[in-house]
């Protein structure tokens, strides 16, 4: 990325001291909130801090609805993901410039996105992990950074201001979030938690960082001395502005007791360097300050680093290069191709006995069944927008057979109710289910999850586990309906959506294919058929483990990595992260590592690849590293480097990754990063090198060893 011509942040941290100096005590205290006042006399308009772009804009009206972060994430490919973020930066440029031009400034209609969601999936049970990237710190860094580059832009200004969430340790439980401690080792919380952070703040220049609800081993985390100081603008040298997450400083004094009064939580939050809080208890500044809590330079300070956000993203400049960019462009064509590209490469594909892709000339009659069927709220996920069209999977697969194939359609069951209509009896759709199986050549399952089930606090239906699910079965009977349906002898294609990793007891190993759909965005129906019927080759990965039960894992509340992610697992697991089938076969070949000499930066690792299948595919071509000799070394192996890339039918081609230094590193537990081995053993293929997923794939990843 070109940042060379931004304004830096030391110029625009002048021009806001300057602004600033003209301000009273009063004036400086209205901007801490996320809901700024207008200063009439500076030429300051109000200002609504809050909007989101996690998967395109949200909440505020009609924009283009992208997969789920979770389903981005599947792609394995950050270029995309870079082209996905441009868009969403356009359209919400597009909407500010439109908003602005009627002051319509609420609520969702800014250009600060808090997005993008970089916390680490580590527990599957966690209602929030679809809006990240998954649970390896490595792919979340590369994702991470492609995400704030695509949304902050190129140009003199920020495009928009993207924000890094949740700082730090921030996974769940949902329900003890704004009075839970998140104990973590020192070696945990470098190795795992705060990778993707560093790499957002110093590869990426992130504008923003949002603090998390819970506190890290005792501080408040929007308060937070040791991450806020110590780490984000001491170790990292971070510029850009803090803001609290949703009423976290309320926290202080409500729930964590870290202080009494809402003064004290002002003055603590203020002191260890947030500066814009999501809430209100900032309104109390002014009492604080009268109190001799907190100083006028605290509150000048954050003021001025709020100021220098504003004016990097040319807010008071008229002729600011994105002031320009029209309504028009809003949820446009092209930016709805661009969904329905990566919901297609989002898209793993768990299972396949070859009924896959589907011939239309050899069926008559497909029965679609599943709450997820015809659901539109399963496209969406949560922090989502309006999309103008949305294609469910009922609608795709419609739209794909038009009137030559007899398409049934039953719900089945609900998605976690016992029965459809209320004055019915439990299972009122299960014998139609049956009998639509019974008459069709194949049943398309379309079983899971949605935002109402798995989501964030007070935000998904789900009160009993605050958003979380309370294990990794099939909500309601649709274990039942699977089981049903399998038992009618119809093949059975299951599409699960879901944002997280789910467990089948068993019925998977009798479906003849099955398909990880996620939340797959507006178009996402359409994007699904046309990868049941051929048009495109499944090629996502899983960016998650799935484990066989919830008995494999760790307590929810134990952030310690033991036992948790690819990494540390010691139980077979049921899918494995990096896994995903695809229609073709792709084999590699001709393992090849640079020279390694003593001062090294970079070992480039070099392989062939061929499509010797028969179809086109795409392919995430994937590199893991294996420390042999360091006690301080990750028990499994490490996701090191990965590239997609497109392989037409007999095609092959040398692809090159890149190992960084840091991938030969370890993290002691000091929290320090060191090289402390010779030899590392390197692994490259379609997937990981664990036992699981050879078994799965049928194929073993080319290894050798590197000595340095």
């Amino acid at each position: 990325m070109n940042k060379d011509n931004r304004m830096k942040h030391e110029e625009a941290l002048a021009k806001a001291k300057e602004l600033v100096s003209k301000m009273t005590l009063q004036e400086k205290a209205s901007q801490l909130t996320y809901n700024a006042a207008p200063i009439e006399h500076l030429n300051i308009p109000r200002y609504n801090w809050w909007n989101e772009g996690l998967h395109g804009v949200a909440r505020a009206g009609t924009a283009t609805v992208f997969p789920q972060a979770i389903a981005l994430a599947a792609m394995f490919d950050d270029d995309l993901l870079y082209e996905v973020a441009k868009v969403i930066s356009t359209e919400a440029r597009a909407k500010y410039n439109e908003n602005t031009k009627k002051d319509d400034r609420d609520i969702y209609k800014g250009i600060t996105l808090w997005s993008p969601n970089i916390n680490i999936f580590r527990d599957p049970r966690w209602g929030r992990g679809h809006e990240t990237y998954g649970e390896d710190p490595y792919l979340t860094s590369k994702l991470g950074v492609a995400f704030v580059n695509g949304l902050q832009g190129e140009g003199k200004y920020l495009k928009t201001a993207a924000c890094a969430k949740h700082f730090a340790v921030h996974s769940g439980p949902e329900k003890l979030r704004h009075e839970f401690d998140a104990v973590v080792s020192k070696k945990d919380l470098y190795e795992t938690y705060l990778p993707a952070f560093e790499a957002c703040v110093k590869e990426a220049d992130v504008e923003a960082v949002m603090g998390a609800y819970n506190r890290t081993n005792g501080e408040p985390c929007c308060g937070s001395k040791t991450l806020l100081k110590d780490i984000l603008r001491g170790k990292w040298n971070f510029n850009g502005h803090v803001v609290s997450d949703c009423w976290a400083i309320a926290d202080f004094h409500l729930y964590h007791q870290v202080t009494s009064t809402a003064t004290e939580s002002a003055a603590l939050a203020i002191k260890n360097g947030c500066d814009l809080n999501c809430g209100n208890v900032y309104l109390q500044l002014l009492l604080a300050y009268k109190e001799g809590l907190v100083s006028e330079e605290d509150i000048t300070i954050a003021v001025e680093r709020l100021m220098a956000t504003r004016i990097r993203l040319g807010m008071f400049d008229e002729n600011c290069e994105y002031n320009n960019i029209p309504y028009e462009v809003n949820d446009c064509k092209e930016h709805s191709e661009l969904a329905l590209s990566a919901a297609r490469k989002s898209i793993v594909l768990l299972r396949n006995n070859g009924i896959l892709p589907l011939n239309k000339e050899k069926l008559k009659s497909i029965a679609v069944i599943g709450p997820n069927a015809n659901s539109e709220i399963m496209l969406k996920g949560n922090y989502s927008g309006t999309a103008s069209k949305y294609v469910t999977i009922l609608e795709g697969i419609h739209e794909a057979v038009e009137d030559n194939i007899r398409v049934y359609y039953s719900e089945g069951c609900h998605l976690y109710k016992d029965r459809i209509q209320g004055l019915a009896q439990p299972d009122d759709r299960l014998q139609e289910a049956i009998s639509i199986a019974e008459r069709s050549d194949v049943a398309i399952l379309c079983l899971g999850l949605d935002s109402t089930i798995e989501g964030e606090q007070g935000d998904a239906g789900n009160s009993d586990a605050a958003g979380d699910k309370i294990d990794l079965n099939l909500p309601g009977n649709q274990q039942e309906l699977l089981e049903k349906i399998i038992e009618t002898g119809t093949p059975v294609i299951l599409l699960v959506g879901a944002g997280s990793a789910l467990t089948f007891n068993g019925a998977e190993e009798k479906c003849e294919a099955i398909l990880d759909v996620w939340y797959p965005g507006g178009l996402g129906g359409r994007a699904i058929s046309d990868l049941l019927f051929g048009k495109y080759s499944p090629s996502g990965k899983l960016p998650v483990t799935f484990y066989k039960n919830e008995d494999d894992l760790p307590a929810f509340e134990d952030y310690s990595m033991k036992g948790r992610t690819y990494r540390y697992v010691e139980s077979e697991v049921l899918y494995p992260f990096g896994y995903g089938l695809t229609y073709s076969n792709i084999e590699l070949s001709n393992l090849r590592v640079s020279e390694v000499n003593k001062d090294f930066e970079y070992v480039d690792v070099t392989v062939n690849v061929k499509n010797i299948g028969n179809f086109d595919t795409d392919e995430v071509i994937q590199c893991y590293i294996k420390d042999l000799e360091s006690k301080y070394a990750v028990l499994n192996h490490s996701l090191a480097a990965f590239k997609r890339v497109k392989l037409n039918i007999g095609e092959s081609l040398d692809i090159t990754l890149r190992l960084d230094k840091k991938s030969f590193e370890v993290v002691n537990d000091d929290g320090e990063r060191v090289i402390d081995s010779t030899k590392f053993k390197i692994y490259v293929g379609v997937s990981q090198p664990d036992n699981r997923s050879v078994e799965l794939t049928g194929k073993s990843p080319l290894e050798t060893i590197i000595q340095l």
